[in-house]
């Protein structure tokens, strides 16, 4: 039980780590991308999970941890956003290899302020929730910036690439809340979110998660037209 958190996050991260050496494929070569990528999203994401920790939005059952602390976060909580990025991010560059993903330009400026709009009015009337106000509310934020001020190209690709990467959210959150174990590995405070439960999972964990995914691909993305420009996606056919 002690190393329950732990299991996850090997076995998140085993099958797509094995798979990033498929000749097809190559995601290893994009490690000297993803990872220094991996670090800025991670900072960010583990201040943010280190405050709302301390403050009691959510904590961990000591019972499914191995009890190894950073930061006042279990060990298993930092490799939660190194391995979950990691198999998400593979996932996006498989994708991108076998599927060419294009919408029509109107079509994403209507989804992405239509969206925004949406998570922001949720956030703000739920402002007294702070999982709710402060994840609805960034993620919009964080939307319009890549949209409207980094321009990004890519946004259409994670839109229809998410869905997917639903599956094992769902069975790797779903472990983590309860679905499962006798008690949650992971516990949240209903007095700070909707109270909207999937199974065992908090509706907030899959715009959380989607967060997650946008900024570890930003920051992947920018790396690489950065230092390798003339960069284009491998063809599966060669």
């Amino acid at each position: 039980m002690k190393f329950t958190y732990l299991w996850v996050d090997f076995f998140t991260v085993l099958v797509p780590f094995i798979f990033s050496f498929h000749a097809k494929l190559n995601f290893h070569k994009q490690f000297r991308y993803f990872f220094p990528a991996n670090v800025l999203a991670a900072i960010l994401f583990i201040s943010w999970d280190i405050l709302f920790t301390k403050i009691k939005v959510w904590g961990f059952n000591p019972d499914y941890i191995s009890g190894v602390h950073i930061f006042n976060l279990p060990l298993e909580e930092i490799l939660f956003f190194i391995c979950v990025p990691f198999s998400c991010v593979f996932s996006y560059h498989c994708l991108n290899l076998y599927f060419k993903i294009n919408w029509k330009p109107k079509t994403e400026s209507v989804f992405v302020l239509c969206f925004s709009a949406i998570l922001v009015i949720i956030g703000l009337l739920n402002y007294f929730r702070l999982y709710t106000s402060v994840t609805f509310v960034s993620l919009a934020l964080l939307l319009l910036f890549l949209k409207y001020v980094m321009k990004v190209n890519w946004l259409p690709k994670l839109f229809s690439i998410y869905p997917i990467l639903l599956l094992p959210f769902f069975i790797v959150n779903g472990i983590l809340t309860g679905t499962g174990p006798d008690a949650p590995v992971v516990w949240y405070n209903n007095a700070e979110n909707l109270g909207i439960r999937m199974l065992t999972i908090p509706v907030e964990d899959t715009f959380y998660g989607f967060e997650l995914i946008l900024l570890n691909v930003f920051f992947y993305e920018y790396l690489k037209a950065k230092f390798n420009p003339e960069m284009v996606p491998a063809d599966v056919n060669n």
